[in-house]
């Protein structure tokens, strides 16, 4: 079992800190909202808080009253995850219809290339033709899959299972166990070829999720494709954490800052792989990340929008100056995971 020392009062405390500031962020209809509604619905299953609930249902109440976007992308259907929340604690079907809608989009609409890979998209355009980016995981495969495991139905499963499959082969390093940002079909290459921190956080953080919510995992044969690549990922990102127990944002390179919502994410994957070996590492981020978290609920140092940069200076130089949504969505997933870590065991093997 994992042995993390922490004071209960203490996360609950920062989480009531975060969910409060979120709130206060005029977020809309779109990944930036998506990642931070995710973490307050996280939140409110981890903590069976009723208020977060109240106000993450509220909120989204308003954004529906004020219209929904004309045409979905994959970026877009990041809301998903807390309308899954919400619908399972009210019941209405209003909820359900969009996340319907949204996988209606993925299923049939959203591009893809390959063996049925989705592209990466961002807007109504082709941005990035026969691109697949790590942010895919957590927009699209991992929602695919916690709709699939609600609906019981395995043409969903194997579809996210399939997206989790072809993003391993295409994004992580074989020699290093380490994930690119993205990979370009049309050229055979990694683009800029760089280990981006929140990259390595959005496969980390999702693959750990899937041998948690689908059932009897190891009948799938792809989960373990994901249990093998998470396990690889874990063990050798583990060796580039700071002293001050957060990741940097281009993990390898000791001249690139310290960046928060990357730290959550794969500190949130190891506390869900549950492995008794990382509780040191665990142990070292909860006191990196506690020092990131300000009076008011604002997750400092967190990078801001970032493409798959032309070099290294790109990915360097993005600002952290500001709050944004994947910062507290990702924290809020992270604290909230360590408030049930005694109950965690694993299967080694899954």
């Amino acid at each position: 079992m994992l042995k993390l020392e922490y004071d209960k009062k203490e996360i609950e405390e920062v989480i009531d800190r975060i969910v409060k500031r979120t709130m206060q962020m005029d977020l809309t209809w779109d990944w930036p909202c998506g990642v931070a509604y995710f973490g307050i619905a996280d939140a409110y299953e981890k903590t069976g808080k009723d208020e977060y609930l109240r106000v993450l249902k509220d909120r989204v109440d308003e954004l529906i009253d004020l219209g929904l976007p004309s045409v979905w992308t994959v970026n877009a259907c990041a809301m998903g995850h807390c309308l899954i929340t919400i619908y399972k604690a009210t019941g209405d079907q209003k909820y359900w219809d969009i996340v319907m809608s949204k996988v209606e989009y993925l299923r049939k609409e959203a591009l893809r290339f390959g063996d049925n890979v989705l592209q990466h998209t961002v807007s109504a355009n082709n941005d990035f033709p026969e691109q697949c980016w790590a942010d895919t995981l957590f927009m699209a495969a991992f929602f695919l899959l916690r709709v699939g495991v609600e609906l019981k139905d395995e043409d969903i499963i194997e579809d996210a299972l399939n997206q989790y499959y072809w993003h391993i082969k295409y994004l992580q390093d074989p020699n290093t166990g380490l994930y690119y940002h993205g990979w370009d079909n049309i050229a055979k290459n990694h683009m800029s070829g760089f280990y981006w921190g929140r990259a390595n956080a959005w496969a980390a953080f999702t693959m750990s999720q899937v041998g948690d919510i689908l059932p009897k995992c190891y009948l799938y044969p792809k989960y373990m494709d994901v249990a093998g690549s998470l396990n690889d990922q874990l063990a050798a990102i583990k060796l580039v954490q700071t002293e001050n127990g957060l990741w940097r944002t281009i993990l390898n390179d000791e001249s690139s800052y310290e960046e928060v919502s990357a730290s959550a994410g794969i500190a949130a994957a190891m506390v869900t792989r549950a492995n008794p070996l990382h509780s040191k590492y665990i142990n070292k981020a909860i006191k990196g990340m506690l020092e990131n978290v300000s009076p008011d609920g604002r997750v400092l140092n967190v990078s801001g929008g970032t493409a798959v940069m032309n070099d290294a200076d790109g990915y360097k130089n993005i600002s952290r100056d500001w709050i944004q949504g994947w910062g507290q969505g990702l924290a809020l997933a992270f604290f909230a995971k360590i408030l049930v870590s005694d109950d965690l065991q694993k299967d080694g093997a899954l």
